[in-house]
C-alpha cells in the first residue's frame, strides 16, 4: 500500500511545482531553493544531526524556547530545522542565523527522502504537531532511527479523515516511538487511529512556555508613545483574506467614539501586505506602513505592519488584541502570545485550532468572544471605556498561561533521553 501511495505522490508531484509557481506570483520565494524541496542541496551541511521539522511560523515559534533550552544544556549539539513555507524558514534564519542548519522539509518521495536523510544522517527526528508523512516515517523506521511527534494535536475531524486509511496510517503510526500529545483527548485520538498506546504520553501544550523578552516589551511601548503617539491601539493580528474587511467595516463606528482609535493590522502572509493596504484605501482610509518609517499623525487610521517576527513586540503596544483568523473559518491562531505581554484578547467564533485553549480562557473568565460584527463594536467600545476591565482580563490571562507551563521541559527530558551520547 505505501508503493501506491508512493505512485500516486509521483504523479501529483507536476501539480505539486504548478502550485508553487501559483504561489510564487504573490510570495516569490516560493520560487527559490526547490533543489532543497527534491533532496538536493548545496554547500556543506552538519551530518548526525538531531532533527526538528516545524511546518510554518506558528509552529517554528512554539519549538524556539525548546531549541533555545536543548542548545543552552547542549552547545556542542548539531541541530537541523526544516519547514515548509518560506515565511516559517525566514523566523528560523533570523532566530537562529547560523547556530543550526536549516533547510525546507522535501517531499514525502522515496528517492528525495533517501536523499534527504543520507545527506544529513540525522540520529533523531521531532515533528512539531501532526504531519505524518508516511514515506518519511518508514525511512525512519528502516534506519532504525527514534522519531518523535511532540505538542502533537489531532482533531477529530482530522482523526475521522485518518480513520478512512487505516492501513496507511497504522503502519506510519508503527515507526513512532514517543507523541507527546497536548492533551488527554488528543492521546486518545492517536490511539484510535493506529498509535501504540505504549508511546503516547500528555505532556502538555509547548505553546503555553511562550518567552517575550523584556526588551520586546519595553520595544512595544516606545513605539507606542513615540510611533503611535499613545492613542487607544486595537490590534487585530494574523489576519486572512476576506477578514481585514469584517474590521474595516466596523471601524467607522467604533472610531465616532472613540476618537484617538488607532487599527494595527497584521496580515497573516506577507503576500497580502498590498492587498490589504488598497482595501484600507477604498475606504479613504488613511494608512501607515511599518516599514515607511512614519509616524501617526491624528489623521492616521490603520498602520499595516508590513513585517514579520514583530508580533508580539506589536501586541505589546496594543490596549487591546484580536486574533486573526477567527472572524473567518480558518480556525484561528495562538491567543497566548497576546497574553503574555499583558494585552487583553477578543476573538471570533471560529477557533477550532486552539479550541482548549480558547475554552480554558473563556471559563475563566479571560478572554472575550464576538460572534458578529455588532458583538466586536460593544466590546471594543465596554473595554475602552473600562481601564480596569481591561487589566483584570490580562491578569487573569497571564495566570492562565502560567498555570499551563510546563510541557517543555517535559519534552526536553524526553528528547535529552534519546540524544546521542559523545
Amino acid at each position: 500500500m505505501l508503493a501506491l501511495y508512493s505512485l500516486v505522490f509521483y504523479l501529483l508531484t507536476p501539480f505539486i511545482v504548478l502550485r508553487l509557481l501559483w504561489r510564487s506570483i504573490k510570495a516569490p520565494a516560493y520560487r527559490q531553493r526547490w533543489n532543497e524541496r527534491f533532496g538536493f542541496y548545496r554547500g556543506i551541511h552538519p551530518q548526525d544531526v538531531i532533527w526538528f521539522h516545524a511546518v510554518s511560523v506558528g509552529e517554528a515559534e512554539a519549538l524556539f524556547p525548546l531549541l533555545r533550552l536543548l542548545l543552552a544544556r547542549h552547545p556542542e549539539a548539531k541541530l537541523l530545522i526544516t519547514t515548509t513555507t518560506p515565511t516559517g524558514s525566514a523566523r528560523v534564519q533570523a532566530t537562529f542565523g547560523d547556530r543550526v542548519a536549516h533547510v525546507y522539509l522535501p517531499y514525502d518521495l522515496p528517492c528525495v527522502i533517501r536523499r534527504f536523510l543520507t545527506h544529513f544522517k540525522p540520529r533523531l527526528a521531532v515533528i512539531m504537531e501532526t504531519e505524518i508523512w508516511p514515506n518519511l516515517y518508514a525511512a525512519c523506521g528502516k534506519r532504525n532511527m527514534p522519531l518523535f511527534l511532540i505538542n502533537a494535536r489531532l482533531s477529530e475531524k482530522s482523526a475521522g479523515g485518518y480513520r478512512k486509511i487505516p492501513w496507511l496510517i497504522r503502519a506510519s503510526l508503527a515507526k513512532v516511538s514517543l507523541i507527546a500529545a497536548q492533551t488527554r483527548d488528543d492521546a486518545e485520538r492517536f490511539v484510535s487511529i493506529g498509535a501504540r498506546a505504549d508511546t503516547v504520553k500528555v505532556l502538555g501544550n509547548m505553546k503555553f512556555d511562550i518567552q517575550v523578552a523584556d526588551e520586546t516589551i519595553d520595544e512595544g511601548r516606545r513605539l507606542k508613545s513615540s510611533v503611535f503617539g499613545n492613542r487607544f491601539v486595537w490590534i487585530i493580528a494574523s489576519t486572512h483574506k476576506n477578514e481585514e474587511a469584517v474590521f474595516l467595516d466596523v471601524y467607522p463606528d467604533i472610531k465616532a467614539k472613540i476618537p484617538e482609535l488607532l487599527l494595527v493590522i497584521v496580515p497573516r502572509h506577507p503576500e497580502r501586505f498590498p492587498e490589504v493596504k488598497k482595501l484600507c484605501e477604498e475606504r479613504q482610509l488613511n494608512v501607515v506602513m511599518r516599514t515607511s518609517g512614519e509616524c501617526c499623525t491624528a489623521a492616521a487610521d490603520v498602520y499595516i505592519a508590513d513585517t514579520m517576527g514583530e508580533l508580539k513586540m506589536l501586541y505589546a503596544a496594543a490596549d487591546v488584541a484580536f486574533i486573526g483568523g477567527s472572524m473567518v473559518p480558518v480556525g484561528g491562531h495562538n491567543l497566548l502570545e497576546a497574553a503574555a505581554v499583558g494585552a487583553p484578547v477578543m476573538f471570533g467564533p471560529y477557533m477550532a485550532n486552539f479550541k482548549e485553549i480558547a475554552e480554558g480562557v473563556l471559563a475563566r473568565n479571560a478572554a472575550l468572544q464576538c460572534r458578529t460584527q455588532q458583538d466586536i463594536v460593544s466590546t471594543v467600545h465596554s473595554l475602552y471605556a473600562d481601564p480596569e476591565h481591561r487589566a483584570e482580563l490580562a491578569r487573569r490571562a497571564g495566570t492562565f498561561l502560567q498555570e499551563n507551563r510546563g510541557a517543555i521541559a517535559a519534552i526536553a527530558a524526553q528528547i535529552e533521553a534519546e540524544m546521542p551520547k559523545e
